[in-house]
């Protein structure tokens, strides 16, 4: 923040399901001034939005989207294409920028506003999977804080914000098991995109709720964890809890466990990662642990939902394996919700990327891109070689 005045704020995916939620929380703050927003596509939401919070400029990653909003509202300035969304980044003159892009589509972004300097909400979980050391190290080389914005992440950065080194044990994420927990994995195989897209606890976009059914959400979680807090992933566990209270444990020297809990709402970890170092009120319930009564946890079904080993498989693996494993997932959710691709087929078409795409260093970022673009192609050929019943032709 500067000057003592209010927090500058670009919001990244503003009309995604973190984004308003994240208007949510401006909107209640005196704190915080939103300079730039952006979308994909729905530019009609996205100018909605920049005329109620007097935003001066907006971007658009589709061109097309861009043209539209630029003939309907003259009241500031429309950018377009990704090399709009840095522009927004650099030129805006931000104090904080919070990514929530969906996908790999937010490191560039993420890639701009830490090598500004300019402080990182992240919501794009991607940045870090894809990025990796190149990120965290861009981030302590400018000085720019990444604040973590998952609700899981929010919650061990919040329990370890006070504990010195060597004494963390073992930090826990906690899933809710999406909605086919308990299902054998035979029964997967006709499951639809209706089925799939219906949490039983949190409301996300499409992408995000198809990871989240995948446990592939918590596989990239697990490396982005990693990343965030240093830790290898022998000392990085998951455990299955459906009521989604228990947002994430840490495993102290001492042997005491440390757990942050909490109803399920994104605006708590949006509040403190925009507010941050300070708290501030959010109007949700205190938790009543007498009225929830009984809290329940159990292992993950790893044989059952193969995308958690596989994201663990490629973290430890490093190089490009991570990025490899983000873009065949991209695909490989894409054909699913097209109805293209069976609902294992999306852990079929990841594997079958990893295997056919050994991991290479990564020096540079322009190394990772290459790499997306290698596996991309890859994916959509083993998505062609796949019948909707998911098996290899």
């Amino acid at each position: 923040m500067t000057g003592g005045g209010a927090r500058r704020l670009v919001i990244l995916g503003a009309t995604g399901s973190i984004g308003v939620q994240a208007l949510d929380v401006v909107a209640r703050s005196d704190d915080l001034r939103v300079v730039g927003l952006s979308a994909e596509s729905s530019w009609e939401r996205l100018v909605e939005q920049a005329t109620a919070h007097g935003v001066p400029r907006v971007a658009l990653a589709d061109p097309d989207a861009g043209a539209r909003a630029a003939q309907a509202w003259t009241e500031g300035e429309v950018l377009t294409g990704p090399e709009g969304l840095v522009r927004l980044v650099v030129e805006s003159g931000a104090d904080l920028v919070l990514n929530a892009l969906v996908g790999s589509a937010g490191l560039g972004p993420t890639v701009a506003a830490l090598g500004e300097g300019i402080d990182l909400a992240l919501a794009n979980k991607e940045s870090l999977v894809v990025g990796g050391e190149l990120v965290t190290a861009l981030a302590e080389a400018t000085g720019a804080k990444l604040l973590p914005v998952d609700s899981e992440h929010s919650a061990l950065f919040q329990l370890l914000a006070d504990e010195g080194p060597g004494t963390v044990e073992r930090l826990v994420l906690t899933a809710s098991g999406g909605p086919f927990r308990g299902r054998r994995r035979e029964a997967l195989a006709h499951v639809t995109v209706e089925e799939a897209l219906a949490h039983p606890t949190w409301s996300m976009g499409g992408k995000i709720t198809i990871d989240s059914a995948t446990l592939m959400n918590k596989g990239l979680e697990l490396i982005e964890a990693h990343h965030l807090f240093g830790l290898a992933y022998d000392r990085l566990d998951v455990i299955v809890h459906p009521q989604s209270i228990v947002h994430g444990f840490v495993h102290l020297c001492d042997g005491a466990t440390l757990a942050h809990l909490g109803y399920p709402d994104m605006r708590v970890p949006i509040s403190f990662a925009l507010h941050y170092p300070e708290r501030v009120d959010v109007p949700v319930d205190t938790l009543d642990l007498a009225a929830v009564a009984e809290l329940a946890f159990e292992p993950v079904d790893e044989a059952g939902f193969p995308c958690l080993a596989l994201a663990r498989a490629a973290g430890r693996a490093g190089g490009t394996s991570p990025c490899v494993l983000n873009a065949a997932n991209e695909v490989a959710v894409h054909a699913f919700l097209g109805g293209r691709l069976a609902f294992p087929g999306i852990w079929e078409v990841i594997e079958g990327a990893l295997e056919r795409i050994p991991p290479a260093p990564v020096r540079a970022f322009d190394s990772l891109y290459e790499a997306d673009r290698e596996a991309r192609a890859v994916a959509a050929e083993l998505v062609q070689g796949l019948t909707l019943g998911g098996a290899a032709r």
